[in-house]
Formats: C-alpha cells, sequence, structure tokens
C-alpha cells in the first residue's frame, strides 16, 4: 500500500471525523453482540421448560417477550447506528475524492506543454475521473468495512473466548486459510486491476480523439474501418476485464465453503462438548452459530475490501505518475514585478525536447513599449515559437530573453501572463456563450467593453447576426463559428483583456484583406503605448510595424522597415511582388 501513503494527509485532515465513525462503529457492535446472547437466553429458557426445570408457562412467556424487546431494541440501535457509520465514512470519502481531484486538476495546469504532448487527453481524463473514483473506494466503503470488520472481530471473539475457547478455536481455524488465499488472490488482482485500467485509458483517448475529429473521418469515409479498430480496442479490454473477474470469482464461493465449514465445527464440536456436559446448556451453541453467521459478511467483506484496496493501489499509481511529475516552468518569485514591454532576444537557441527540432537558433533583436514588430516567414520557420518563448510556455535552450532588462526567468509567471495577450494560429473557443468565451480575457468587464473589443476585432457585426447575439453557446471547440469568426472572437478576448504585450500569430489568416486591413487599422490605434508582435504570412500585416524580421530555418535572414526590406533583394521583396500580383490579379 505504499503508492496509497499519498492520501494520508486527507486522512489526516478528517481524522476527527474518522475517529467519531469509529466510535460509532464500536457501539453498533456492541449492541449487535447482544442479539445472539438473547436468542441464546431465549433458547435456554425454552430447554429449562422442556426439561421440567421451568414449569410456570406465564414465566416462560414473559420472559421471552422481555428478550424479543431487547433483541429488537438492540437490533433498531445497531442499525441506527450502522447508518450513522455509513454516513460518516461515505462523507469522508467524497470530501477526499473532491481534494484529490482539485490536486489532479491543479497539477495538470502546472504543468508545462511539453507534458501535454508526451499524452494523450484520454488518458488524463480517465486518471482523474475513473482512477479517483477506484481511490475512493479505498478512502470510503474499504476502510468502513476494515473498521467494522475488525470491530467485530475483536468484540466477538472476545465474548466467545470467555465463553468456551475451545469451542472459539475450532471456530476461527478456517481463518489462517482464508487469509492465505487472500494474499495470493490479491496480488493476481492487483496485476490485473492495473492491466484492465491501462485499457480503459487507451478507450477513452480512442473515443475522445474519434469524436474530435468525427469531420475528418466522415470526409474520408472511415467510418467502417475506425469501427474496426474501436472493436479490436474494446474486444481486448473485454478480454482483460474477464481475466480479472476469473480472479475475482473466486472470493464469494470460497467465503461460503469456509463459513459453512465454520458452521459445521460449531455443531460437531459444540453438540459433541454439550453431550459430554463440558458446555452446560444449548444457548451457547445456538449463539455460538449466530455469531460465526455474523461473521459471514464481514469475512466476505475481506475478499471484496481486499480487490478494492488492490484496485485503489494500481489506480493511486497511476496518479501518482503524474503528481510527482515536475514542471519544467516554475514560478521563481511571488514578489510584485511589473511588466512595462521591452523585449530582448539575445542570442537564444532552442530546440524542441520532443522532437529535437532546432526552432531557433542565435536569435537576437530588440523591440520597446509601444513598438510593433512584425515576423515574417515559411511554415516551420520559428514565427511561433518566438511568441511562445515570451509567454513562457517554454525556456530558452541557450541565450537570454530580456524584459525590461530584466531576464524574463526573473519575472512572475503569473504576473508575466496576465501583461501579456496571447491570440494563438488555431484559435481555441470553450463551449459556452459568445461573450464568456470574450470576457475569459477579462472576468468582470461589462457588455460595453465586450461588444467595444468585438468590434474593434471586426466581428461585432456577426455576433448581432445570431439570434442570440452575444449569447449565443458555441459548440465544442467554436465548431458553430467559421475559422475567420473563431479568430476575431479570439482578438476580442485577447484586446479586452488590455495587456502591455500583444502577441498575434498568424491570427488573420482566415479573414480577407478588407476585415484584416480593419483590424490591423484598429489594432494600431489600440497598440500605441502597448509592444505588440504580429506573426505572418502576408506582407499587408507587417507593412505599417515599426521593424520587421524574416526568418528561415530558426534563423533571421532579413530585418529592416517595410520601405527597406521592398527595396532589398531577398525573400521579402520576393513575398511582396508575389502577393502584390495576386491582388492586381
Amino acid at each position: 500500500m505504499k503508492e496509497l501513503q499519498h492520501l494520508n494527509k486527507y486522512f489526516l485532515k478528517y481524522k476527527g471525523r474518522l475517529f467519531v465513525g469509529l466510535i460509532i462503529t464500536v457501539a453498533a457492535r456492541i449492541f449487535a453482540l447482544y442479539v445472539p446472547q438473547f436468542i441464546g437466553d431465549s433458547t435456554n429458557i425454552i430447554e429449562q421448560y422442556i426439561n421440567g426445570e421451568v414449569t410456570s408457562i406465564p414465566a416462560v412467556r414473559s420472559e421471552l417477550i422481555t428478550n424479543i424487546l431487547l433483541i429488537l431494541g438492540a437490533t433498531l440501535m445497531s442499525a441506527f447506528l450502522t447508518f450513522l457509520m455509513r454516513q460518516t465514512f461515505i462523507v469522508v470519502s467524497r470530501y477526499i475524492e473532491f481534494h484529490l481531484k482539485n490536486e489532479v486538476f491543479e497539477q495538470y495546469q502546472n504543468l508545462s506543454l511539453n507534458f501535454y504532448k508526451k499524452n494523450r487527453t484520454g488518458d488524463l481524463m480517465n486518471r482523474i475521473s475513473e482512477d479517483v473514483s477506484k481511490v475512493r473506494m479505498y478512502a470510503g466503503p474499504a476502510l468502513m468495512y476494515s473498521v467494522q470488520t475488525i470491530t467485530l472481530f475483536v468484540v466477538v471473539l472476545t465474548y466467545m473466548i470467555s465463553k468456551a475457547p475451545l469451542l472459539t478455536l475450532y471456530t476461527v481455524a478456517p481463518l489462517p486459510i482464508l487469509s492465505f488465499a487472500i494474499y495470493k488472490l490479491s496480488r493476481a488482482i492487483n496485476q490485473r486491476s492495473t492491466i484492465v485500467q491501462q485499457y480503459l485509458s487507451r478507450l477513452s483517448t480512442f473515443t475522445q480523439e474519434s469524436f474530435s475529429g468525427i469531420s475528418v473521418i466522415k470526409s474520408y469515409g472511415l467510418e467502417q474501418q475506425i469501427n474496426k479498430d474501436f472493436v479490436g480496442l474494446s474486444n481486448t479490454s473485454k478480454e482483460k476485464n474477464i481475466d480479472l473477474v476469473k480472479v475475482q470469482a473466486f472470493f464469494f464461493p470460497l467465503m461460503v465453503l469456509l463459513i459453512g465449514l465454520s458452521n459445521i465445527l460449531v455443531i460437531y464440536i459444540g453438540g459433541k462438548r454439550f453431550i459430554e456436559g463440558e458446555i452446560e446448556n444449548v444457548g451457547t451453541i445456538v449463539e455460538f452459530l449466530l455469531y460465526v453467521n455474523m461473521l459471514t459478511w464481514p469475512v466476505a467483506t475481506v475478499g471484496w475490501v481486499a480487490d478494492m484496496v488492490q484496485r485503489a493501489e494500481a489506480s493511486q499509481k497511476r496518479i501518482n505518475e503524474f503528481l510527482q511529475e515536475k514542471p519544467e516552468i516554475t514560478n521563481p518569485t511571488e514578489n510584485d514585478t511589473p511588466v512595462k514591454g521591452e523585449i530582448k532576444f539575445k542570442n537564444v537557441t532552442f530546440t524542441y525536447d520532443d522532437t529535437n527540432i532546432i526552432a531557433l537558433k542565435n536569435i537576437s533583436f530588440e523591440i520597446n513599449p509601444g513598438e510593433t514588430l512584425a515576423i515574417i516567414g515559411k511554415t516551420g520557420s520559428g514565427k511561433s515559437t518566438i511568441l511562445e518563448l515570451i509567454g513562457r510556455l517554454y525556456d530558452v535552450s541557450e541565450g537570454t530573453i530580456f524584459i525590461d532588462n530584466k531576464p524574463i526567468t526573473a519575472y512572475n509567471l503569473k504576473q508575466l501572463r496576465q501583461a501579456t495577450g496571447y491570440v494563438p494560429q488555431d484559435a481555441f473557443l470553450f463551449s459556452d456563450s459568445i461573450k464568456n468565451n470574450i470576457k475569459f480575457g477579462k472576468e468582470e468587464a461589462s457588455d460595453e467593453e465586450v461588444m467595444e473589443a468585438a468590434k474593434n476585432a471586426a466581428v461585432h457585426k456577426n455576433i448581432v447576426g445570431f439570434s442570440k447575439g452575444y449569447d449565443t453557446i458555441l459548440g465544442e471547440r467554436g465548431i458553430t463559428l467559421s475559422g475567420g469568426q473563431k479568430q476575431r472572437v479570439s482578438i476580442a478576448r485577447a484586446i479586452i483583456k488590455d495587456p502591455n504585450i500583444l502577441l498575434f500569430d498568424d491570427c488573420l489568416s482566415a479573414v480577407d484583406t478588407e476585415t484584416e486591413e480593419e483590424i490591423l487599422s484598429n489594432l494600431h490605434k489600440i497598440s500605441k503605448d502597448k509592444t505588440t508582435i504580429i506573426v505572418s504570412h502576408r506582407v499587408s500585416s507587417a507593412k505599417n510595424a515599426d521593424k520587421i524580421i524574416v526568418l528561415e530555418d530558426g534563423e533571421i535572414i532579413q530585418q529592416g522597415t517595410h520601405n527597406q526590406l521592398t527595396n532589398k533583394k531577398g525573400y521579402y521583396q520576393e513575398l511582396y511582388l508575389k502577393q502584390l500580383s495576386e491582388k492586381e490579379s
């Protein structure tokens, strides 16, 4: 149970509730203990009447009615306390589930982009849902039944030993066999549980990717192939589950066999000792039979609890793998580190860990607050990487990035990102209203601010054309909108944030030239006192920038103003003339 030690901090947090639950459990078992005693007493009274030791029928009737009322009262009190016990332990397990899910989700948010490149979304979702649910079963039902079983064994066995030590010894003789069988079965269950959870993650990943890419699947007519792959994966998962169930199936027959053996031993040994006069009355044998059967469910739950613990161990191990993952990007300080917007790259080289591709090679440039820098280059030249480094989504391999003449790694990470408005190339919108998607940049923004941001992003007219306007709910990943509309809503989100640094990653690629001109004109007004970097394939997006750099294979091959570069032979001039001729034609 090494992996499950991670939960100890939560058990300590709720130690008061758990202690109360323990007291309630002991009380419930003590009341339950009295029931067989009263039944045994009733049996003895009947035996005494049959043997002629008691001749008064009213006295026998009175004694039996008293015992029945005591049995009823003890049963009701035990049932009520058992209800409270369940409420205590199960509620604590729900709290632990809540805290663990929040811990996992917070860790997911802290982990760097490289982590998400190496792990699939379906697997991440499975660990925070299915695996955490398995762990909750350990923190709730497994713990509750363990406490109940231990308490019952201590209370019942103590009483049984006081009444008939030798008979008790024979009664519990099968338990060591049971313990050994559980140990062997639990090991097999643990191994199979881990495999089952792994295949469940694969199924979650496969279905998540299939649903996300359903348009591609349909357009290529791959439904049958995808269905065939899914059936193959689900069949393998089914086989792994059947392997697990085959092992689990040994538990309850084994329990019934051993409990039945205990009953036979009680009847045989107890009857023999009664005949020999070593046990005074039949009531003791009846009590022992009831106690043995009272132990039936707790003994049966030993296997169930062992199964739950093994599953939880396997699941917690998978959770711990991610909880122990160290974020590559960490916050160096909680102190206030305001950002004005001066950016300087000095001999920056960057290599992606997952592919070993050198995206940037010895890059150096600087941009002052209030200036606009345009970055032009072919696909894969390193343009987007520069923006990701400024947002500190990655750290540089070599060289230094300075913000306001201080290394970027010295800034409060949260404050640095709050001072940055980033519009990615692939605009991501949430399954929420258009208004809330824009307000994602500024949660407390008024409706007027939302509309003003949308107007500056040239998307207001499109939005008011929808039947529900700004309250229109978008489909997953903004599928309700066109590519250009998604880009413009994403731009509005960055604008409303009013950051000191604006980063636009080819975010006008899906809009026409007229709309592009309108947005760029608005951005020029908005960004007068802001540092703006525009990544684009179009010269039209770069021509009004204060500085332009041209990248090729991660290196700066040209830099200057629009006029300087159009009058100088090279990539920029060729691109300008090509796009100019396309526009004229």
